[in-house]
């Protein structure tokens, strides 16, 4: 069952974080059972949930180096049938604790591979390196995403991620694919933005998602109040964007997957539930 998503970018600021917290958000509003993992010390997925950074005690820290099992460190959110193995600042020396362990690439892989088939989707978001810790984000997955902003920079930028995704693919991950390329950030009023849109689309083909993310202050505000952009104020632009974005996730991915039980009734009272609150 292929349904492990690395989210990286090397190039931080890019709608990395923002990408996962809310097309996960989306899946669960869905009836799928969605896993997001904060592989970042910055922990910003973290607090994208509306969790209590400093007061964390189990977090992937515990799960890389103290070799805590998985079941331990997963938290519920807030929002039905996601969850989140958390992140803090412990994170940021991780790299120092592993350089000496064996087969050290594959600590998360092996980690996750104990409850995948608990999940429909498993999103890692990233750091914004390609260090030790994106390394074993990449051998977890089957998939790369790569959310990538709508300016030159960001082009300057994507052959040093393709150059560590060939290395990994070779050397460490043979099954891994490039899942999609979400483009972000995107400033209709700008000629340049139209040029970063139309190159990448050339080199990626239909690996790129249709839907492109505009820049949004609601996307922008959401993480201050603890919630994903779709829960916070799902009428908007940007908002949209990422519902049809998690879509498109659906009909590329979901086909592939062998889901543990059907979607029950109870399901889709939740569902109807939360329209309801959205309309009040």
């Amino acid at each position: 069952m292929k349904n492990i998503f690395a989210f990286c970018n090397q190039k931080g600021g890019v709608g990395k974080t923002t990408s996962v917290v809310n097309i996960s958000a989306v899946l669960a509003q869905e009836c799928q059972r969605v896993l997001v993992i904060d592989m970042d010390a910055q922990a910003n997925a973290t607090s994208g949930f509306g969790e209590e950074k400093p007061g964390i005690e189990f977090t992937t820290y515990q799960l890389l180096v103290e070799n805590d099992q998985p079941q331990k460190v997963i938290k519920k959110t807030a929002i039905q049938n996601l969850d989140l193995i958390p992140s803090n600042t412990d994170l940021s020396g991780v790299e120092l604790d592993l350089i000496s362990r064996q087969r050290r690439e594959y600590i998360l892989k092996e980690k996750v591979s104990l409850i995948s088939a608990d999940y429909d989707y498993i999103f890692i978001d990233c750091p914004p390196s390609l260090g030790l810790t994106t390394i074993n984000a990449l051998c977890a997955s089957d998939y790369l995403i790569i959310p990538m902003q709508c300016e030159y920079y960001a082009l300057e930028g994507l052959s040093h991620l393709l150059g560590t995704f060939q290395l990994v693919q070779k050397n460490l991950n043979p099954s891994l694919e490039i899942g999609g390329v979400i483009l972000t950030m995107a400033d209709f009023r700008t000629n340049l933005t139209q040029q970063v849109i139309e190159e990448v689309k050339n080199f990626f083909k239909n690996k790129v998602f249709d839907t492109v993310i505009p820049r949004s202050v609601r996307l922008s505000e959401a993480p201050s109040f603890g919630k994903p952009a779709v829960i916070y104020d799902p009428l908007a632009k940007g908002s949209k964007c990422y519902q049809a974005i998690a879509r498109d996730f659906m009909k590329r991915f979901g086909s592939k997957m062998e889901l543990k039980e059907p979607k029950t009734p109870a399901c889709d009272q939740e569902k109807s539930r939360q329209k309801e609150e959205i309309k009040i």
